[in-house]
């Protein structure tokens, strides 16, 4: 690689991540964990894996900031009470993103699995995971430091399936209805996405040319798969999580 400023790749390459990329931002639209698509096509195309998740990033602030833009004109986002989330969410992915290249990810690809498959069997199987607002569990000031931070922490770390930590911990902990907290994680997560994306950037990790190129398809995914569910609400959004986290954990299990 002669910089990252530039890496080209053959025209049929570049197409075939446009088109992962395109697909990946339908899936973070809905429920997060595009990046499960988006770091491995990355590696495939002959980025090293922290350029891989450093460009993730650029491309991935496209889509959720589509994604969030769709959901906050439909008026899902509580941007007043998610601002200490939101605020954390940035930090703690900044921190993750110096982390990132300084010691191995091994550890968190070796537990992040299992804990994917339970919350996916937690998701199946609760009643609770629905439209209708419950009680809320934990302050919000509570909620920003001990998850909204350390899931920012993971999301500039490693990166894929953020977005559904932070969907899943804002219905079970914040008692949000499924499609308003489909909506605030595309907030939280577009601050992880910026706060990890600032840091790669100064460290000279980031292939903007391919990055944008591919950003550009994950923006219009992301606002068809917004779209859906707004529209099919927790029958599209509730299935389509498991899938993800399952499909997340069979990846990094593999």
């Amino acid at each position: 690689m002669e910089s990252t400023l530039f890496f080209a790749v053959p025209l049929g390459a570049l197409a075939a991540l446009m088109l992962v990329a395109f697909c990946a931002g339908i899936i973070d639209g809905i429920a997060g964990g595009g990046g499960m698509l988006n770091v491995p096509s990355l590696m495939l195309a002959g980025l090293d894996p922290v350029t891989a998740v450093a460009t993730n990033k650029l491309q991935g602030t496209f889509g959720v900031a589509s994604a969030t833009r769709s959901f906050a004109q439909a008026g899902l986002i509580d941007f007043p009470t998610m601002r200490w989330p939101f605020a954390l969410s940035i930090l703690g992915s900044m921190v993750g993103a110096v982390v990132a290249q300084k010691i191995p990810g091994d550890f968190l690809r070796l537990i992040i699995p299992f804990i994917l498959i339970g919350l996916a069997a937690f998701v199946a199987t609760s009643r609770k995971l629905t439209d209708a607002e419950a009680r809320q569990k934990l302050p919000m000031l509570v909620y920003a430091g001990a998850l909204s931070a350390p899931i920012g922490f993971y999301d500039g770390f490693f990166g894929p399936g953020g977005g559904t930590f932070f969907f899943i911990t804002l219905v079970t902990m914040l008692g949000q209805g499924v499609t308003r907290a489909a909506g605030n994680a595309k907030l939280l997560n577009l601050g992880s996405n910026l706060g990890s994306l600032i840091v790669y950037a100064l460290s000279g990790v980031v292939v903007w040319s391919l990055g944008l190129m591919i950003g550009l398809a994950s923006f219009a995914g992301a606002r068809i798969g917004a779209r859906l569910a707004m529209s099919r609400g927790a029958a599209l959004i509730k299935p389509l999580v498991v899938v993800v986290a399952l499909a997340l954990s069979l990846r990094l299990l593999v």
